[in-house]
């Protein structure tokens, strides 16, 4: 094995999370290159942003909050977000000279010697005392599984796999989903598609008004409740709610956002319920949402019983080495920023510590 690079902390993801947390170490004194390396596996910048589908224009996007040191203004709503994102972090990332080095694949972090901890990657291994993990969740689309999944003579697809709704000119569609993306796939969808069927495991709650400060407080301390106890992040529309727009009043009144619970089975033609129901498909669209992405750090063990990795802060309880950004009460787009300037103060309190050997 090669040598690997010293770094004093290593930035895995480079979507909002992870330029917050750059920026902020390079305001505080971290020099890119020399002191943090930020390591991106996906091709050019943009995170996760960049491979959202066409039609998602930026107008659709609910709260995208700019990034710290740099707003993003004159942004065209007609536009694809995919494209107005992905020129924004292009330009962010050169204004502050982060230096992100892509495309990484991070293999694994492990424990290493002196205290520090190793980083393998497609790119070599980096030695180092603290790691803020940024990595998101759309890497790990989640895919439930039910009787009779794989007799469907018809197509399966995630949103993750989503590019627009004219590939579905004429077919019978079931959506499965309860967040913002299977009410977006909806109303995208009706217009194309012979028939739309919606079906959630739990009955929507769509939120009327503004998502004010106090609603906002109040969600976040949901989730952060769950991880403080070791417990997976729910999904953000779990404590949010659906927002209420004119699109939606106008999918409810159509009968496009007419929701019926969760299948019993899939057949080979559809899906039926255990009362008789069945309604033929063509494609299953699964808007079923995504887990954290953090396989990479199985060798630390960090997870709890329960599932989930334990946080105060961004802090990992198991390791105060570890951060994790976009994780939890993080997840947002300001939160992503807010928890970036807190887990880089951690980081200076910690490394200014003597570094105790393992």
């Amino acid at each position: 094995m090669n040598e690997a690079h010293e770094v004093e902390v290593v930035v895995i993801g480079a979507g909002q999370a992870g330029l917050a947390a750059a920026y902020h170490l390079r305001r505080t004194g971290f020099q890119p290159g020399r002191d943090v390396v930020v390591l991106d596996h996906s091709p050019g910048p943009g995170g996760a942003w960049q491979f959202r589908w066409p039609s998602l224009t930026f107008g659709k996007v609910h709260g995208m909050h700019a990034l710290p040191g740099m707003e993003l203004t004159g942004a065209d709503p007609a536009r694809p977000s995919a494209e107005v994102v992905r020129e924004y972090f292009d330009r962010y990332e050169r204004a502050f000279d982060l230096r992100v080095r892509r495309p990484v694949d991070v293999r694994a972090v492990r424990e290493g010697a002196g205290g520090r901890l190793l980083v393998e990657t497609s790119d070599g291994t980096w030695s180092t005392r603290a790691v803020v993990n940024a990595t998101g969740t759309w890497d790990r689309p989640f895919w439930p599984r039910r009787p009779g999944q794989e007799t469907f003579r018809g197509r399966q697809l995630h949103t993750a796999q989503y590019t627009g709704p004219e590939e579905f000119a004429g077919q019978r569609v079931v959506v499965v989903g309860g967040g913002a993306s299977g009410t977006q796939h909806l109303l995208e969808l009706a217009p194309y598609a012979a028939t739309t069927t919606w079906v959630t495991r739990r009955p929507p709650v769509f939120r009327e008004g503004p998502f004010d400060q106090e609603a906002g407080r109040a969600a976040v301390a949901l989730v952060a409740d769950r991880v403080r106890q070791g417990l997976p992040p729910r999904s953000v529309v779990s404590v949010t709610g659906l927002p209420l727009n004119d699109a939606v009043r106008q999918g409810l009144a159509d009968g496009v956002l007419d929701r019926r619970p969760m299948f019993d089975r899939i057949t080979p033609d559809g899906v039926e319920w255990r009362d008789g129901l069945r309604v033929p498909a063509d494609v299953i669209l699964w808007a079923t949402g995504f887990r954290a992405a953090l396989d990479h750090l199985a060798p630390l063990r960090l997870r709890e019983p329960g599932g989930g990795i334990r946080v105060e802060g961004t802090r990992a309880v198991a390791d105060p080495r570890i951060h994790l950004i976009g994780y939890g009460p993080s997840a947002s787009t300001v939160g992503a920023n807010r928890a970036g300037r807190a887990a880089v103060r951690d980081i200076r309190r910690l490394l200014t510590e003597e570094p105790v050997a393992a």
